[in-house]
């Protein structure tokens, strides 16, 4: 389900989504938007099967079902959306173009351990990963999808059992590193050199987290520094974690903040299946992330009708709208019939209050 959360501050919850999108045939465990075309949404499911969207209109745009042979662990883009990259419980590494339905470039067993692995693309396509080595320590290690032979960095961490979930920040080319279970961040740079994945720094609580997510960029307060900031779950609440670095001036940090993928897309659904890329558009945080006025999704679902030829003599058109369609008809019916039972029940109420008023006024006479 997508949903629209509203710019204004909602007064009741939101129980109705914008579009329901339906085609996996087990229950889905990754959504990722895609970086750069507008409402396309990649999900994959426990059925191995990885589904491209077009939210705007409701329709699955690509359907890759016979590319992975196990359960799918993770799913990241690279910086246009021209390629992704998945881990599998097979225990192979594959870059994907999904326009041609091809697997481009495929590694077996970047990490020898049985556990799950983690990948993400890097600004420069490079591929950074996580996983555990035959002997249950955690690892992690960048390869050039251009030569899966040899990686170019391999790192033993520590014998902890908790999945790494690799964060990039592009902009920064750090990668933050949680570990379900672990109570601890910890962070490095890739860089052009040795020993290309470089150790920064550990940041350590109290509690383990279950489940971590990142704030985009542009969502960051410029004016305290802050390079980033999760959102660490914990069993009963949801905790801000922010990063930032010691500046004194009050200045705009030109070197921590350089343009960033803003939320206009680069190109259209439509464009993107046909063949094109293009970069992500970027904008500048110097005076803090400005959200476009208008940002809300239309669905508009496409007549299977308005595709097939007229088969038989053409009728006259009525004054009616003649490409409603009459499920769309009968939608609006029960929603009618929806906002009558709604108003009789508010009726029933006002009528029950008066009653109760004029016992209590006569009572009171």
């Amino acid at each position: 389900m997508v949903w629209q959360i509203p710019d204004y501050i909602p007064m009741r919850n939101l129980t109705e989504p914008v579009v329901t999108l339906e085609g996996h045939s087990k229950r889905v465990g990754i959504l990722t938007w895609h970086p750069t075309a507008r409402n396309i949404l990649l999900s994959a499911g426990g059925d191995n099967v990885i589904i491209l969207w077009n939210v705007g209109t409701g329709e699955a745009l690509l359907t890759l079902d016979d590319l992975h042979t196990d359960l799918i662990y993770n799913v990241c883009w690279n910086h246009n959306g021209s390629l992704f990259v998945t881990t599998c419980k097979d225990k192979h590494l594959r870059i994907i173009d999904p326009r041609q339905h091809l697997v481009v470039a495929e590694r077996f067993a970047p990490h020898e351990g049985m556990r799950p692995m983690r990948a993400v693309f890097t600004r420069d396509g490079l591929v950074f990963t996580t996983g555990f080595t035959r002997m249950s320590q955690r690892e992690l290690g960048l390869w050039d999808p251009k030569n899966f032979e040899e990686p170019i960095a391999l790192q033993e961490m520590d014998t902890s059992n908790g999945v790494l979930l690799p964060f990039y920040d592009p902009d920064s080319s750090i990668v933050y590193l949680c570990g379900k279970g672990d109570s601890s961040i910890r962070y490095f740079e890739i860089t052009d050199e040795a020993p290309y994945v470089h150790y920064l720094s550990t940041y350590s609580s109290k509690e383990p987290q279950r489940g971590m997510g990142f704030m985009p960029k542009r969502g960051l307060d410029v004016s305290k520094c802050e390079i980033a900031r999760f959102f660490k779950l914990h069993e009963r609440k949801c905790e801000p974690i922010v990063m930032t670095v010691p500046r004194k001036s009050d200045l705009f940090q030109d070197d921590l903040y350089p343009d960033t993928p803003g939320p206009e897309p680069a190109l259209e659904a439509d464009e993107w299946l046909s063949g094109k890329d293009a970069e992500p558009i970027l904008v500048s945080l110097r005076d803090g992330y400005v959200p476009v006025k208008n940002r809300e999704l239309k669905v508009t679902k496409k007549n299977i009708l308005d595709s097939r030829p007229p088969t038989g003599p053409r009728r006259s058109q009525s004054t009616c709208d003649t490409n409603f369609s009459r499920s769309a008809l009968e939608e609006l019916l029960e929603e009618i019939r929806s906002l009558r039972q709604t108003v009789q029940a508010h009726e029933k109420r006002i009528s029950d209050l008066e009653n109760k008023l004029c016992q209590f006024t006569n009572g009171t006479d």
